[in-house]
Order: C-alpha cells, then structure tokens, then sequence
C-alpha cells in the first residue's frame, strides 16, 4: 500500500469516526434536553438581570454595584439580587428582580423605596 492509500484511508477513518461521534451525541433524552433548556435560560435570565440591574441602581442613587450579595430564583421566569451598600452616604440596600415574562425590570427597591414595580 502506498502512503498516498494509507493518507486516504487516514482521512476517510477521521470522517467516519466523526460523524459516528457527532450521531451518538444527539440522541439525547427528553428530561436531558428539558436539563439544558432550563439551564440555558437560567443564564439568559441571569447575564440580563447582572446587565440591567447595576445600570438602573447608578441611574437613581448615583452609585456603580457590582457583584450582588444574595440571589433568588425559581430558575424558570425570574431572578432577584440583592446589594448591599458600601459607602455611608450611598443606599444601604436593593433589591432587583428580573421577570423573563416581562423581558425586564419588574421590581427595583432601594432603601425599602419602591422605585419600579410592573405587574407580571
């Protein structure tokens, strides 16, 4: 057998092994693609929630938040974070709550202040 037959054979097995691979990997189960689903929009509903909610919070006390001290969720139609203030003069709580239904802001509390509240 000459290399150009053994490269060919080479190429032709990757492929083969390849899709082989590929075939196995999408048989999954209902409760497997259900799992990913939930697990997709949970980080949907979370990277949304962790780009909105700072921005609202600078709009109406003037003070940049970062990383929430707490979070609640049902990991299906809504998240809320909590932030603890930092500095005296600034809010000494909030609260955010994300609604998937909503698309958005549905409540934002700062110092027991209601500042959003959207029906769902």
């Amino acid at each position: 057998m000459s290399e150009t037959t053994k490269l060919i054979a080479a190429v032709v097995g990757f492929f083969v092994i390849g899709f082989i691979m590929v075939g196995a990997n999408k048989n999954q189960s209902p409760e497997q693609m259900e799992a990913a689903s939930q697990i997709r929009t949970y980080a949907a509903m979370q990277s949304m929630a962790n780009t909105k909610c700072p921005l609202a919070i600078k709009q109406h006390t003037g003070e940049q938040v970062f990383f929430p001290s707490e979070t609640e969720s049902d990991k299906d139609s809504y998240i809320t974070l909590k932030w603890v203030g930092e500095n005296k003069d600034g809010f000494k709580t909030a609260s955010c709550t994300l609604s998937l239904n909503l698309g958005g802001i549905s409540e934002l509390i700062i110092d027991d202040k209601v500042i959003i509240k959207k029906k769902i």
